[in-house]
Formats: C-alpha cells, structure tokens, sequence
C-alpha cells in the first residue's frame, strides 16, 4: 500500500512537470492550428537551406505598401543567383553604369522577387531617363529609381509619364526634400554612407508620412539604428559570391 502511495505521488509529479513544460512551449512556440500570431509555418528546401537572409532588424521597419504588397527590405544587387536565393521582400537593382535596359530586362525576366530598377541620375538624364523608366515598366518593374543628381524637371517628367512609383535618391540634408516631392517623387531612398540614420531623422522631421527606403549597414544594430530613426524599409547590400563561395568553402573543408 505505501510503495503505491510512493509511486502514484512520484507519477503525479512527473506529470505536473510535463504539463508545465507542454504549456511554457505552447506559449513560446505554438503549436500549428493555434490562434497566435507567434507560430509561423516554415516550408524549407532540402538544396536550398542555406539561402542568403536580410538581417532580422530589417523586419522591425514598418514597410511600405506598393500596390497591395507591402516592402520592408530590398536586396541591392543585380546578381541573379543572389536574387533568386534571397529570403527579402524586393531587389534594388541599381548599378554604376549607365542604366541599360538588356540590363533590367534580364534582371526583371529571371527575379523571383519584385524589382525596382535604377533608370537614370548622374551622367544619365533628360529623354533617355524618361525611356528607359517607361522600359522598365513595360517589363513589369515595381519601381523605378533615379540617382542624384538629376534636376527636378526629369523627376516631374518621369512621374508624369509612368504608373509605377518613382524612387528619388537622397544622399544628404542639403537636398531640397519639398521640391522633389512636389515634382512627383513618390518614395525616397536615402543613401548617405554611416550618416543615413541622421539623414533619414532629418527628413522624418519635417516629413513624418513620407515613404522612405534607407541604407541599413551589414549589421543588426546598424540596420535597427536605421529602422528606429524612420526608415520604412531597408536596402540590404549582400555579400560578394566570392565572400558567399570562401565561407561555404572552408564549411566543406573542416568535413
């Protein structure tokens, strides 16, 4: 009789503690069918496990909703392989070479991801910007993006001629924020090396509802600075293929 009393009181215990246990997990991960926001169904590839991710900081940006679809980070690249295995929400396919549409039509044609498409600023401007933004739309880009400098009088014409969202490229406080909005500029893209957070705090001040794409850095709490100074979403730059290549390398090395 005392050796059941024992035995039931120890199975009683032990039940307690896998209740206990069973309802801490159910809390911190919920179990799929659940009701909770927390529990996020993951479908992974058994090739493609190791694909490049945007840094988690990224998803604390409120994004941006461009036709239903909302944006909080964009990979800045042309390169497909890193497009077509990249977990962000769009590509910033923006260059330093004259905007070519063989370009952006290769990278539009094979992006598994929505595009944004650099079409002109610095040595490129007037009726060519203008042609190749309607390019870019015609192949189905999200966006278009122009670099500065590039006078007003090309922004009003662009965001006249097109029906996607004109991307204005902002790399310091002197530009004249106003003026680009008035001319159509439908988003700004701020671009301005470590000063970006401050830039981009500037530009919230007087602006609080403008849509504002921004540099985040490599890192969590450089891109989190950026988030928290009113970013709406982040432009990720991405590791080279030969920095992606030597750290995959030395993995099968050490196997």
């Amino acid at each position: 009789m005392l050796q059941d009393k024992i035995a039931d009181k120890i199975a009683g215990k032990v039940a307690g503690r896998v209740a206990e246990k069973l309802e801490g997990n159910a809390a911190s991960n919920p179990v799929p069918g659940s009701k909770s926001r927390k529990y996020v169904p993951q479908i992974n590839s058994k090739l493609r496990h190791h694909i490049l991710k945007v840094p988690d900081a990224a998803r604390n940006a409120s994004g941006i909703l461009v036709n239903g679809r909302r944006i909080k980070s964009l990979v800045f690249t042309t390169d497909i392989a890193i497009i077509r295995n990249c977990n962000a929400d769009a590509v910033l396919a923006v260059y330093p070479f004259t905007p070519q549409p063989t370009i952006s039509s290769s990278v539009l044609r094979y992006s598994s991801l929505p595009v944004f498409c650099g079409v002109g600023g610095g040595t490129t401007q007037g009726i060519r910007t203008l042609q190749l933004a309607w390019d870019a739309e015609t192949e189905g880009a999200m966006g278009v993006v122009v670099n500065a400098p590039i006078g007003n009088e090309d922004v009003e014409r662009i965001a006249n001629y097109i029906d996607i969202p004109l991307v204005v490229t902002v790399v310091n406080e002197q530009t004249d924020i106003a003026a680009r909005l008035n001319a159509g500029a439908s988003i700004l893209n701020v671009s301005a090396a470590a000063r970006t957070p401050e830039v981009v705090r500037a530009i919230r001040r007087d602006f609080p509802d403008v849509p504002i794409i921004a540099t985040g850095g490599g890192t969590e709490e450089s891109i989190m600075r950026t988030v928290e100074a009113g970013a709406n979403a982040i432009s990720y730059t991405p590791p080279t293929t030969k920095e992606l290549f030597s750290g995959m390398m030395e993995d099968y090395r050490s196997r």
